[in-house]
């Protein structure tokens, strides 16, 4: 079985920052892309952000210049650090991943963790 688990998200003020992480865990071969999707009230679960198993990554243009994802092989974890946040970034943020298990390769969803952005 395997699992995403995040942690970071919270309160912020604009202009400020937030960093995030998911960790993956359980029964895991190999680790694809990773990557991190955001919904707001009202709103379809949206791209924030992807990195491939190489490095190369992705942003949506909503969060260019402003958020970097990276990620640690070796801990199997992916961040998001989250600068100059603006009121509309205020979502849940979740984490996604390419899991290979050694039977089959599938897409794996954390629980997702709430990002607000308020003065």
């Amino acid at each position: 079985q395997v699992q995403l688990v995040e942690s970071g998200g919270g309160l912020a003020q604009p202009g400020g920052s937030l960093r995030l992480s998911c960790a993956a865990s359980g029964s895991i071969f190999s680790i694809y892309a990773m990557g991190w999707y955001r919904q707001a009230p009202g709103k379809q679960r949206e791209l924030v952000a992807r990195i491939l198993s190489g490095s190369s990554t992705h942003y949506a243009d909503s969060v260019k210049g402003r958020f970097t994802i990276s990620r640690d092989n070796a801990k199997n974890t992916v961040y998001l650090q989250m600068n100059s946040l603006k009121f509309e970034d205020t979502a849940v943020y979740y984490c996604n991943a390419d899991i290979n298990d050694l039977r089959a390769t599938n897409q794996y969803w954390g629980q997702g963790t709430q990002v607000t952005v308020s003065s």
